[in-house]
């Protein structure tokens, strides 16, 4: 027979101990916030398990047998110690509620990210947040590692062995210098003509260069690039500095536009759609701080 079988459970044990310390059953009953008669169920039920009398019971009270005060003072040991246990518990859990590792690709790192953080920071001000900034492949290594509680990621799905769901939508857009000829022309870029340049792109593994290698699939596919760089602020200043035309995200290019630093250039034919997405490890939802953050992006 196991222990569990032989040793009362915590919530008769302590019935016990506020019987000893009122000396009434019906006292410790509202104590413990139980019925007089479930006390009196449970003191009996204690006593069949231990196979011993507990508590004298008499029109001026309860009293402990010899046996009961014996007993008591064992369960209030046992007590203590899950009152530790407890306390241990909680440690643990407050360590792993006030620390939130998250992992995220460039363009919701640098543009949605950190108004999401001020606002979880205002609702939990003792949490500390760290952030790694990658492009969708390096997010998702860093999940599969345990070296991040949630991930953001920009690609055209969940990558394998995380599960996700989808925040935000973005949409990539051509930019180039207003002094590049694309700025200047009338009529859309073909697919075919997108296809067929050589741009300033974002490297291989990050979302914006998946969603564009998978839009121009059917149309030759890209040109190798005129310069490949690994983070959304570099592609913008080569853009800008006249280097040739690049595809990001409408999020990254909104001050650029708007102070003419480049220019749209419209392209016809060619979804370059994508939804953004809250990612983890494969399994239950993200607990604690970085179930607060899902929240809170999915919400906005």
């Amino acid at each position: 027979m196991s222990l569990s079988h032989r040793v009362p459970d915590l919530g008769a044990l302590e019935l016990l101990i506020a019987v000893a310390r009122h000396g009434s059953l019906g006292r410790a009953a509202r104590e413990v916030g139980i019925t007089q008669p479930a006390a009196s169920s449970r003191i009996r039920s204690m006593e069949r398990q231990l196979g011993v009398a507990l508590v004298d019971r008499s029109p001026r009270g309860s009293r402990l047998t010899d046996a009961g005060a014996l007993v008591t003072d064992w369960a209030r040991r046992v007590v203590e110690a899950a009152e530790a246990f407890d306390a241990g518990a909680q440690a643990l859990r407050d360590r792993r509620d006030s620390r939130l590792r998250v992992a995220a690709s460039m363009t919701i790192a640098e543009y949605l990210l950190p108004g999401w953080l001020i606002a979880l920071h205002a609702d939990l001000p003792d949490t500390a947040v760290s952030l790694r900034a990658g492009n969708s492949a390096a997010v998702a290594a860093l999940l599969l590692a345990g070296e991040a509680d949630l991930g953001y990621v920009e690609g055209l799905a969940v990558p394998d062995g995380l599960n996700g769901v989808v925040v935000a939508h973005d949409r990539l857009v051509v930019v180039a210098a207003p002094s590049h000829r694309w700025a200047r022309r009338r009529a859309a870029v073909t697919p075919a003509e997108l296809a067929a340049t050589p741009l300033v792109l974002r490297e291989y593994g990050s979302g914006t260069r998946q969603v564009l290698d998978s839009a121009l699939a059917a149309h030759g596919g890209l040109a190798a690039p005129l310069m490949e760089l690994a983070s959304t602020t570099a592609v913008k200043s080569a853009a800008v500095s006249g280097a040739g035309p690049a595809v990001l995200s409408e999020l990254a290019v909104t001050e650029e536009l708007a102070s003419r630093r480049l220019a749209e250039v419209p392209v016809e034919g060619v979804d370059l759609r994508r939804a953004l997405r809250a990612v983890w490890p494969r399994g239950p939802r993200p607990t604690g701080p970085a179930r607060d953050l899902l929240s809170l992006s999915r919400a906005r």
